[in-house]
């Protein structure tokens, strides 16, 4: 259990605003034997989590946005905004998405989405991605 509660903590840093990554931990424990149905749940779970951590953030960012320890550089949240607008409320199904996912739904709670529709569109995302991760990497480790 202790192995799946490590993978969701691994899922729920790795979404946040910290460089992080849970694929390679994921894989790791798939090449070791452990139940693709608990890894699958524990990682989407966690990166899931960690997304809504930083809609509440980008929610409340007027208050934290001035501080010295606030992540996120003022050109990058510029630039998520753009890309929001640009794309709208469906881009936050690529909130998987390396480098840009992070702040996309940072900036989804700073333009006030719906939370119910950003759980939906960022769970719908996540759970592909580690869906796909983990049936490539059965395909491999299993040849």
């Amino acid at each position: 259990m202790l192995v799946y509660g490590s993978l969701f903590l691994s899922g729920l840093l790795a979404a946040t605003l910290f460089p992080a990554s849970s694929e390679v931990l994921l894989l790791a424990l798939l090449q070791q034997g452990y139940q693709p149905f608990w890894l699958f749940v524990a990682a989407t779970a966690g990166n899931t989590l960690g997304s809504c951590i930083n809609w509440y953030l980008g929610l409340k960012l007027q208050q934290f946005q001035h501080k010295r320890w606030f992540p996120v550089s003022q050109d990058a949240l510029n630039n998520a905004q753009r890309h929001f607008a640009r794309f709208g409320v469906w881009s936050l199904l690529l909130a998987w998405l390396p480098v840009v996912g992070d702040p996309l739904t940072l900036i989804a709670g700073v333009l006030k989405v719906r939370f119910k529709l950003f759980v939906v569109l960022v769970l719908l995302g996540k759970a592909a991605r580690y869906a796909l991760l983990i049936w490539l990497g059965n395909a491999v480790f299993t040849e």
